[in-house]
């Protein structure tokens, strides 16, 4: 098997400009018509719903990986990153702390150098005990030169080989190559074109033992958030590419193996864009009801886990709780007594909060009252 790194031409990868100008071209329709729908709004995102697309991203991008953290404990770590209250959410751990710190240094920063050691404190981040799972990893630091990098699955002892990176010790040199190539990209390639291609790049090299695809995916919003020159994130690429998530592997690995045309893989990337974008019409309304309903109730006097309860239900949106708010859901999520629940359950409909559903009997349930 012949990996593009170990083609004469790498690391230039080549595409067909021609085939991929359509896409291009599309992408940029449906980036231009959700940010002019943003402006025409007059909405700037607060930061309630920073909170919100920032949560959906470190949860998918984790979730490709196969890893599903708690929602609670990654909304509490971005409320407190943000300067939100946190007070009903879980406690972050300090592996999600890092991954939000990670996303945030991404966007948030996007103006500043890219270097070797940023990639190594990113990495750092995600891996602050030293482990990823049970297995002990080096963290700050490439990998090393013992044995190849190998992309694998299946069970023990009939794994299969999706991918081999390049040898440990060619991994300073094919960093500095990458980060030359980012610096100078930045002017001579079309922004879109020039966040798939980072991507690809990066997890060609595999510079890390773990956490190189949640890096790639930063790399990609660093270079989107460059391409559009603002550090907020109307959208979630990562939870696009949750939904595609076999595609997203397939068309990698049959790049990776392939002579460096990376055609396809700019090709599916540029519609994963495309219909992230167009997806995100439906999150920014979310959000908007959202940010009105706590805007008309901000002076509603409430407990934290009355605010927790209605926030898991405008965290789906209308309709999107099957079954509605039932006590028995209430008393799961607050984790408090039956009374309890039915009695908060009440004050929040004497408040206006909620608004009960025409069922009765013991098919009684709630839904937010929105506006």
């Amino acid at each position: 098997m012949t990996y593009i790194w170990q083609q004469k031409q790498w690391p230039k990868l080549s595409w067909s400009s021609e085939s991929l100008l359509p896409l291009v071209s599309q992408a940029r329709l449906a980036q231009g018509k959700l940010l002019t729908k943003v402006a025409s709004l007059g909405f700037k995102l607060n930061r309630e719903a920073q909170a919100d697309i920032l949560t959906e991203e470190a949860l998918t991008t984790s979730a490709i990986e196969g890893e599903r953290l708690n929602r609670d404990s990654v909304r509490s770590s971005v409320a407190r990153h943000l300067g939100l209250p946190v007070v009903g959410f879980a406690p972050a751990n300090r592996s999600v702390d890092g991954l939000v710190e990670v996303l945030l240094d991404a966007t948030q920063h996007y103006e500043n150098p890219l270097t070797g050691a940023k990639l190594k404190r990113w990495q750092a981040a995600l891996f602050p005990t030293g482990y990823s799972s049970l297995r002990k990893i080096r963290t700050g630091q490439w990998r090393g030169l013992e044995q190849p990098m190998q992309v694998v699955s299946g069970a023990v002892g009939r794994e299969r080989v999706h991918y081999e990176a390049p040898p440990g010790n060619r991994i300073e040199k094919e960093i500095k190559q990458f980060l030359a190539w980012w610096k100078a990209s930045a002017t001579r390639e079309d922004g879109l074109l020039r966040s798939g291609l980072a991507h690809v790049y990066f997890v060609t090299i595999h510079p890390f033992e773990d956490g190189n695809g949640r890096l790639a995916r930063a790399l990609t919003e660093m270079a989107l958030a460059q391409d559009e020159r603002q550090p907020t994130r109307y959208y979630s690429l990562s939870s696009q590419i949750m939904e595609e998530r076999n595609a997203y592997y397939r068309v990698l690995e049959a790049s990776q193996k392939g002579d460096g045309d990376v055609t396809p893989w700019l090709q599916w990337y540029l519609g994963c864009y495309t219909r992230a974008v167009e997806h995100a019409e439906r999150l920014i309304a979310d959000v908007l009801s959202k940010a009105t309903f706590w805007q008309r109730h901000s002076q509603v006097d409430l407990n934290a886990r009355q605010r927790k309860v209605l926030n898991r239900l405008l965290d789906v949106g209308k309709g999107g709780f099957q079954g509605g708010l039932t006590t028995r859901k209430y008393v799961a999520m607050a984790k408090v007594s039956r009374a309890t629940a039915f009695r908060e359950i009440s004050e929040l409909l004497e408040k206006g909060l909620l608004t009960q559903n025409p069922a009765r009997g013991r098919s009684v349930s709630y839904e937010v009252k929105w506006s």
